[in-house]
């Protein structure tokens, strides 16, 4: 029986082992041997750099009959045998290298899936100390467990009686700062430190007596070996660059892991250089330049209802404005200069990257972006309003959202790991704007069940906008971890959902599988432009976000095109106003380089205009922007809660405050209404008002 796969782990990467040796006859003796097992795509092995390649690599003579002529046809031929013919998808081995002309491979495991992607059987191959091997083939149950009968002579010591118990699941990600492991439950394990896969730390030997220490060790590695894999860039996931190989190869890296960050002395944060470059110092910016933007900085905050704190003392505060009200929020300058500068030479981006780097902290972050954020037209003088164009940034070619790019900037938010997500999260991991009822007046921490009631009740909304009940054909573009596809399911509808995310994709199979909802749900990892067929309704739950102004007239075109006749399309969007929107689509803004690379934030005009433009009508809009402000409140004081688990999944303190200063300033944007966000019903227009319009590049100023 096929089982749903978990979620994959990046390949290729090293994971520390321990092998345990126990005899109790005729005297009692145990060994305990560590050492280092690489997990590997078993059509795309690793490739070294030329000079380490002697440290590491896999040789077919090494696996099966040792006759094959690569690895997969060795596999293949067992599995033949074994009467499997269908694991013709992905396999992932966990074995030891040849290491200097060596290699021991005591067992390796191969995990079998079918081209869908769901695991068939798990082959496990033993090597005896006699140079015998024999594969057993294993079908796992959903925890990864399976027992067989013992066939293979392994030991002096023990005979072929007996049943071995295994327990086999996919390993997890080793623990990276930029992209750690996902453990498939919300609390981290108990060895947060060094990942050693379960069936390596206790593999398949009967009671009594564990496989011998190897004779020949695969080479002895560093102590806390760090993830090999394809290179990409440290710190701020960023799209890797492109560099073709031949077919089946790549290279890989080796990056080291650094002691962890901690905060110093006047509330600098010590950086790592490698792996967050524009952080660790201070941009080039020329002293005519810094002085001007210091002056600016300087009268700007003057004028507002902020306290600002220096090593010189504290600036004065003016009385309130309206619409501010309470005590003026402080700002702490730590080093003004780094400050200035960062300001002069990259704006906005410059003022969360010298957070990030410590050089300024607030008594209330909140308070004190919320001050910024409506106020944000009065910050620069309006004559060099004129001038904006000489020093803010073009949004990057490569953030483009075509149907590689979406996938690319997919992966550098929603990939990062769905443990990090599920500590601040509620427990259904809806990562949207809640509807409260009523909006909570203490300043406290929800409870998991008060939480994901009001996620469910955003959730119900949006399906009652659709209309959906039993039979409904359900289209659910951006799957989420799958909880509106849940609820879907529930009411009795049937649903298609997809994503980009392949994190995302395994757990939300999952989740729809232990829900008993898999013969209702599907969920695919797929482009929302290359979805085909009719749906009664379609759901898009803060999808727009991530489109791209230049995709938007795609995407409204799509919407149309899956609708059924009398079909009904249910959005929740977050909205901004739209002199606003235009100016932050022709920017490379600090939340589109750290957190959502590709994403631009639509007005609600921008919506009404291209969702006509594609043949459909706004039947109803209600905003809620109060909401979502609790909502990221909840959601930061979760994660702030949780900063050791965090930490312990391998977010350096860089991350930690990067990730901090991206939900307060989320917040902050819905408190001064600089930020909205509505729940909208469309349906197709069969009045002919459709009409063409010239292109979104062009109207929005979007990058070409």
């Amino acid at each position: 029986m096929k089982t749903t796969a978990p979620i994959p782990p990046l390949v290729p990467a090293l994971y520390e082992t321990e092998i345990a040796h126990t005899r109790v006859t005729p005297l009692r003796h145990r060994l305990r041997h560590r050492t280092y097992m690489w997990l590997v795509d078993l059509d795309d092995p690793p490739l070294l750099p030329r000079p380490l390649r002697p440290l590491a690599r896999f040789d077919p003579a090494d696996h099966f009959d040792g006759d094959a002529p690569s690895l997969r046809a060795g596999l293949d031929a067992r599995l033949a045998a074994h009467g499997v013919h269908d694991a013709d998808g992905r396999v992932l081995m966990l074995a030891h290298a040849r290491v200097l002309g060596h290699v021991f491979n005591p067992l390796t495991l191969y995990w079998c899936h079918d081209r869908a992607g769901r695991l068939v059987c798990v082959v496990a191959e033993v090597h005896n100390t006699y140079g015998g091997r024999h594969t057993y083939l294993l079908r796992t149950d959903e925890r990864g467990r399976a027992e067989t009968a013992k066939d293979f002579y392994v030991s002096p010591f023990l005979d072929v009686a007996g049943t071995y118990r295994m327990r086999l699941p996919l390993p997890r990600r080793p623990p990276r700062p930029d992209r750690p492991a996902p453990p498939h439950r919300r609390q981290p394990p108990p060895d947060r430190h060094r990942p050693r896969h379960p069936a390596a730390r206790r593999p398949p030997w009967p009671p009594g007596g564990r496989a011998p220490p190897p004779l020949v060790d695969g080479g002895r590695l560093p102590r806390h070996p760090p993830p090999w894999r394809p290179p990409l860039p440290q710190g701020p996931p960023r799209p890797a660059p492109h560099h073709p190989h031949p077919a089946g190869r790549h290279p890989v890296t080796l990056s080291s892991p650094l002691p962890a960050t901690h905060d110093v002395r006047g509330g600098r944060v010590e950086v790592d250089p490698d792996r967050w470059p524009d952080v660790a110092r201070a941009p080039h910016a020329s002293a005519v330049r810094t002085a001007v933007a210091r002056r600016i900085i300087g009268r700007a905050l003057a004028r507002l209802p902020l306290r600002t704190e220096t090593a010189g003392g504290t600036t004065a505060v003016p009385a309130p404005r309206d619409g501010d009200a309470g005590a003026a929020p402080t700002l702490t300058l730590h080093d003004p200069e780094a400050f200035h500068r960062r300001i002069a030479s990259d704006g906005l981006i410059g003022f969360g990257e010298s957070y990030m780097a410590g050089e300024w902290d607030a008594d209330d972050l909140v308070g004190v972006l919320t001050v910024l954020a409506r106020h944000v037209d009065e910050l620069v003088p309006a004559p060099l309003h004129r001038l904006r164009g000489a020093w803010v940034r073009r949004r990057p070619r490569a953030d483009l959202n075509t149907p590689d790019g979406s996938r690319e900037n997919i992966r550098r938010h929603y990939d990062l790991s769905n443990e990090l997500f599920a500590l601040f999260l509620d427990p259904g991991l809806s990562y949207s704007s809640a509807v409260f009822d009523p909006l909570p007046s203490a300043s406290g921490v929800l409870s998991d069940a008060a939480f994901t009631a009001a996620q469910h009740r955003k959730i119900d909304r949006l399906l009652d906008l659709a209309e959906t009940g039993p039979g409904t054909e359900l289209l659910e573009i951006g799957t989420g971890w799958g909880e509106l596809a849940i609820r879907a399911a529930a009411r009795g509808a049937r649903v298609r959902t997809v994503t980009l995310s392949e994190e995302q994709l395994a757990l939300a199979r999952d989740r729809v599988a232990r829900a008993g909802f898999a013969d209702r749900v599907t969920v695919e990892l797929l482009d929302y432009r290359a979805v085909r067929g009719r749906y009664d309704a379609v759901v898009s739950v803060e999808m727009i976000e991530a489109v791209g102004a230049e995709f938007w007239p795609d995407y409204f075109a799509a919407l149309r095109r899956l609708l059924a006749p009398g079909g009904r399309v249910a959005l929740q969007a977050i909205t901004m106003p739209h002199e606003r929107m235009l100016a932050t689509a022709r920017t490379h803004t600090w939340i589109s380089k750290y957190v959502f690379p590709g994403g631009l934030i639509p007005s609600p005009e921008a919506i009404a205009r291209e969702s006509a433009a594609a043949g459909l009508r706004i039947t109803h809009d209600t905003g809620f922007g109060g909401h979502y402000a609790e909502t990221l409140r909840q959601w930061r004081a979760r994660f702030r809660h949780e900063e050791a688990a965090v930490e312990a999944l391998g977010f350096d303190r860089i991350f930690r405050r990067m990730w901090e200063f991206y939900l307060a300033w989320s917040e902050a944007g819905f408190r001064a209404h600089y930020l909205d966000v509505r729940q909208l019903r469309l349906v197709a227009d069969d009045t002919g008002s459709a009409s063409s319009s010239s292109s979104s590049a062009d109207r929005y100023g979007e990058t070409p």
